[in-house]
Order: C-alpha cells, then sequence, then structure tokens
C-alpha cells in the first residue's frame, strides 16, 4: 500500500527542493512534479517527491482522517508530544484531534 501524505510548503531552494512540515516535523522533498507549487502551498508527498498540489481545506481533512486512524506514530515522525494541530503543529489538549 502506498500512502501520500499532505504537507505544507515552508521553502523552495533555487534546486527546486522544499522543506515542508508535515505535523510539525519538517522534512525536505523534491517539486520536480509538481513544478507549480510555490511556498505556502500544500501538497501530497510521496517517497520524497510533492507529486500534487492540494487545497489547505483538502490537506486538513486527510490529516484529521490519517490521525483518528492512527496513521501517524509519533516516535515514527521523531514528536514527543501527543496530537498536534495539523496545519500549525500546536500541541492539542489532551483527547482532542483537529
Amino acid at each position: 500500500m502506498c500512502l501520500a501524505i499532505p504537507a505544507r510548503i515552508v521553502s523552495v531552494n533555487e534546486f527546486r527542493m522544499a522543506e515542508v512540515d508535515i505535523l510539525g516535523v519538517t522534512r525536505n522533498i523534491s517539486l520536480d512534479l509538481v513544478p507549480e507549487a510555490v511556498a505556502d502551498d500544500h501538497v501530497l508527498v510521496h517517497a520524497g517527491f510533492a507529486i500534487q498540489v492540494v487545497s489547505e481545506a483538502e490537506a486538513q481533512e486527510t490529516l484529521e482522517l490519517l490521525l483518528q486512524m492512527d496513521m501517524f506514530d509519533e516516535e515514527q515522525l521523531g514528536i514527543e508530544q501527543g496530537p498536534a494541530d495539523a496545519l500549525t503543529g500546536a500541541p492539542l489538549p489532551e483527547g482532542e484531534v483537529s
């Protein structure tokens, strides 16, 4: 099974490599497959590549569903806090999902 994760583009360098934020964790990915993507866009990320630009609402909805399904393991993401707001990364009160 393959899964693409929504992320917000934080910055883009001259080589079309982007720093993205996924639930407060940053990763570097390639934008080669989505030449229209710019900073602050939301993209679906798979295997180190952005594969599609999506709306902020679609990104938020997808992240919420993944969080509800326990698709994210905090240890795998490298975070030590509980659930975070899907777009800002801010911690949520215990028992609440953004």
